[in-house]
C-alpha cells in the first residue's frame, strides 16, 4: 500500500513543471487514477506518454500499485479539451 501523495510526489519529481492529480479510487492505497498535464508529452503518442509515467513510477507499479488508470495530457490537449 501507498498513499496517493507518494504517487503524485514521484510523478512530479519525473515531470518538472507538470499538474498532476492522484486520486485513491477504493479506499485500499493500491488503485488509483492518475491526471498528468506536461509538456514532456508533446509529440509522443498516449502509448507513449502512459509508458514515460510508468517508468517515473519504477518499483511502485512492481510492488505497490495494483491498479492505475492514467489520463495524459499536453498543456494545449488539456486547453482544447
Amino acid at each position: 500500500m501507498i498513499p496517493p501523495e507518494s504517487v503524485q510526489k514521484r510523478i512530479q519529481a519525473a515531470f518538472p513543471g507538470a499538474d498532476v492529480a492522484v486520486q485513491d479510487l477504493t479506499g485500499t492505497q493500491d488503485h488509483f487514477q492518475a491526471l498528468v498535464i506536461s509538456e514532456a508529452f508533446q509529440g509522443k503518442t498516449m502509448v507513449e506518454q502512459h509508458q514515460m509515467v510508468y517508468a517515473a513510477l519504477g518499483e511502485f507499479m512492481k510492488e505497490a500499485i495494483h491498479a492505475l488508470a492514467l489520463k495524459t495530457f499536453t498543456p494545449e490537449q488539456w486547453k482544447n479539451q
